[in-house]
């Protein structure tokens, strides 16, 4: 059995070859608890493109349309500033779970221990055996049984790659475009083909061989567990005062008696023993272990526990402390900014610019700026929008293209190109205006960014900034 350290890394043997792990299936409360979690997070991960909510999937990522819906929630491109505070507030309550109980989610929600633990390994343990006999047969010789059990596990490793890929890739393009693209030849769908044939051979690789390397070695999440956590977060540890002096059953005193049967359960071949490590996961498999071999003895259960290294040394665990104090009141600030950006996103957009070339044209004594003009429908039903100029606008000024109604449908978008025309003779000096667009069904409106008519004489001001005062109310 390899010699666990705290210089090693435990995957890895003393020449620097990879040591593969067998762990050993095991079975107790926190086993249970993990297996229902797991399958409400997979059935999640299967249902989430089926439920509709507001006419759109739970969880929609729109990638051809730029539209991306959550749980009803529905942002434009313009609104992604709000998911900074989505994507920011979750990766921050990670941190603060961390701060608390440790790498409680990489062992219990993590997806990527949720499909390696509770499907790959499942499947492996069902073709290939116990921990024992996926060691034995490792070791075997190449034949024809062998053969047979290793291309029946890849098979379905590669199979059920590419059902999550197929999966996962209905949260970009929707499942009824999925259907009608997997009834089409690749070479129509070239992108979404190269994306999921990538996707299949990086979680066949990932699930099939380097497993857990990549909790070690890629996640960057475990390798901030020890700056989030403190003497007071709740972790996996072992109980020294009570275990030591471990040995043979009725050798010593200690509760421990070396059976290993915590290392053998481990997916990640630590002995937790030794410590808190960067390889361990928090997934509770060794508590399971070792109160299993208690019960049988007769002893007290939790010789392994979650617990704090003050509670682990007779301390009390504080679980308000000044870390957590902070942390609380930075996870507030940060729902409130998501919850106030996310109430007050507008459901409609409309933009004014101008349009790429000269800032001005004169052509028979007539003085002409263009400007592009696009609205956006940000409702899930259509709407009719009325457009009208605002400003102090010269009598003698001709529009052209510009229209005082438009329909769009749900999610739509329109760009309509202005035309402004003006006599030379009339045009004294710049002025400014703006686009009203408003919303007849909903009432909502936006007035456009201020535009600035220009002429001769007056170009080498096209590029310099507005000032508050110069926006028209």
């Amino acid at each position: 059995m390899k010699n666990h350290t705290l210089e090693t890394l435990s995957t890895i043997h003393s020449d620097g070859s990879r040591s593969f792990v067998y762990p050993a299936d095991v079975h107790g409360r926190f086993t249970q608890w993990k297996k229902l979690i797991a399958l409400v997070m997979l059935i999640l991960f299967v249902a989430l493109p089926w439920i509709p909510v507001n006419g759109y999937p739970a969880v929609f990522l729109d990638a051809q349309e730029r539209r991306f819906h959550f749980m009803g929630l529905t942002l434009a491109m313009q609104d992604l500033w709000v998911g900074f505070f989505l994507i920011t507030g979750l990766a921050f309550t990670l941190f603060y779970v961390t701060a608390l109980f440790g790498r409680l989610w990489c062992g219990w929600t993590c997806p990527y221990t949720v499909f390696l633990e509770h499907v790959y390994r499942r499947i492996e343990r069902l073709i290939d055996g116990d921990a024992t006999a996926r060691r034995r047969l490792e070791d075997d010789p190449w034949t024809a049984a062998k053969i047979t059990r290793r291309a029946l596990k890849h098979g379905i490793f590669l199979f059920v790659s590419a059902v999550i890929a197929h999966i996962f890739l209905s949260y970009f393009v929707s499942l009824k475009k999925l259907y009608e693209m997997m009834q089409g030849q690749p070479s129509e769908h070239l992108l979404a083909f190269g994306v999921m044939t990538f996707m299949t051979g990086s979680l066949y690789f990932a699930f099939s061989w380097f497993r857990e390397q990549f909790c070690i070695i890629l996640c960057p999440y475990g390798r901030l567990q020890s700056a989030l956590i403190d003497d007071h977060s709740v972790v996996i540890g072992y109980d020294k005062a009570r275990g030591e002096p471990r040995g043979k059953l009725g050798s010593t005193t200690g509760s421990c008696i070396d059976c290993h049967r915590c290392v053998q359960v481990c997916p990640t071949g630590i002995d937790i023993r030794n410590g808190m490590q960067l390889e361990c996961i928090g997934c509770a498999a060794c508590v399971d272990a070792c109160d299993d071999i208690m019960i049988k003895l007769k002893r007290p259960t939790g010789l392994v526990r979650y617990n704090s290294h003050v509670g682990l040394h007779g301390g009390k665990t504080k679980i308000i402390r000044p870390r957590i104090i902070f942390y609380t009141m930075l996870l507030l600030l940060g729902a409130c900014a998501f919850f106030f950006s996310a109430t007050h996103i507008s459901p409609m957009g409309a933009s004014a610019v101008r349009m790429i070339g000269a800032p001005f044209y004169v052509a028979n004594g007539v003085l002409r700026n263009q400007f592009l003009v696009r609205v956006i429908n940000k409702h899930n039903s259509p709407s009719t929008y009325k457009l009208e100029m605002v400003g102090h606008l010269p009598p003698e000024l001709s529009v052209t293209g510009f229209v005082e109604t438009l329909q769009l449908p749900p999610l739509g978008e329109e760009q309509k190109t202005l035309v402004l025309s003006l006599p030379e003779a009339s045009f004294k000096a710049p002025f400014k205006l703006q686009v009203k667009v408003t919303d007849a069904i909903h009432g909502d409106s936006v007035t456009t960014r201020v535009m600035e008519f220009l002429g001769p004489d007056s170009s080498l001001k096209s590029n310099a900034p507005l000032n508050a005062k110069d926006f028209i109310q």
